[in-house]
Formats: C-alpha cells, sequence, structure tokens
C-alpha cells in the first residue's frame, strides 16, 4: 500500500473486526482505517471497472480514498460511484 505509514490497521482484533466477514454492515460500508479493507476494495474495483491494471492505478485509486472522497460517504457501493464520477479529474 502507498500510505502504509501506520495510518492504516492490519489487524482485525484492532477493533475487534473480522477480515473474513463479507455479509452485513461490514460488507456495505469501508472502514477506510483498516489495510485489508482498503486493499480488498482496491483490489477488487479496479479490475471491475476496467482501469488499467497497473501500479500507478492502484496507487491513485488508494489516493483518491484517503485524500478525495467525503468522509461523510462510508458505502462502497458509493466511494465506488464517487470515485468513477471524479477520476478524471484528480
Amino acid at each position: 500500500m502507498l500510505y502504509d505509514n501506520g495510518y492504516y490497521k492490519w489487524h482485525a482484533h484492532d477493533d475487534r473486526d473480522n477480515p473474513y466477514y463479507r455479509g452485513g454492515t461490514d460488507a456495505r460500508q469501508l472502514n477506510r482505517t483498516e489495510g485489508y479493507e482498503v486493499l480488498y476494495f482496491i483490489n477488487h474495483f479496479v479490475p471491475k471497472h476496467r482501469f488499467r491494471q497497473d501500479l500507478p492505478t492502484y496507487r491513485k485509486v488508494e489516493q483518491i480514498i484517503r485524500y478525495h472522497v467525503p468522509s461523510n460517504i462510508h458505502k462502497r457501493e458509493l466511494i465506488a460511484k464517487w470515485i468513477l464520477d471524479n477520476f478524471s479529474r484528480l
């Protein structure tokens, strides 16, 4: 990850989250400080939306999630929509 400078938590027990749980709220919302969630999101978002699958693209998506997506947007689908709507201008 580009910004792995202590910003991300990599152990689910840090906040009693389950990295393997794929249902309920955990599946609908993206916690931007949990590295495994952000990594999973990016690794599925880029190919699904037919972006170029290279390191600069993955880093740009990570940067957009961290610095540009409004902090009041938590749902994965809304984050994805925001990225798609704004990717070319960032």
